[in-house]
């Protein structure tokens, strides 16, 4: 077994999660620290937080804003946000951002007020 894991995430069937749609790579692996999403923001995504999950947005395009514990900040191309777990968090605009949460994500630990 290889000592390193590839993923080609154009080629990765899109999710539905609350920011848009996904595509996730690393994520059923059981001994990985981080997974990688590609993502494409909606105009419908959910303000949620995350209890144990670090989460590293990179904004690859678009402009537009993110909703960070109540507080508005713009975003463009290249701009990088590091997201502590409990921060109520949501993306705002059409943005393609690469998401890397910390550890690999894990769909139970999404929450909604």
């Amino acid at each position: 077994m290889p000592n390193y894991l590839i993923a080609q995430l154009d080629e990765i069937p899109p999710l539905r999660c609350p920011c848009g749609f996904t595509r996730r790579a690393f994520a059923d692996s059981d001994d990985t620290v981080a997974s990688i999403h590609l993502v494409g923001i909606q105009a419908d995504a959910q303000t949620h937080y995350h209890k144990n999950m670090a989460e590293i947005y990179l904004v690859l395009e678009g402009e537009g804003e993110m909703e960070l514990d109540g507080k508005m900040v713009s975003v463009k191309p290249l701009t990088a946000v590091y997201i502590k777990p409990g921060c109520r968090h949501r993306a705002i605009g059409r943005l393609t951002v690469i998401n890397i949460p910390v550890p690999a994500v894990d769909p139970e630990d999404e929450w909604f007020d």
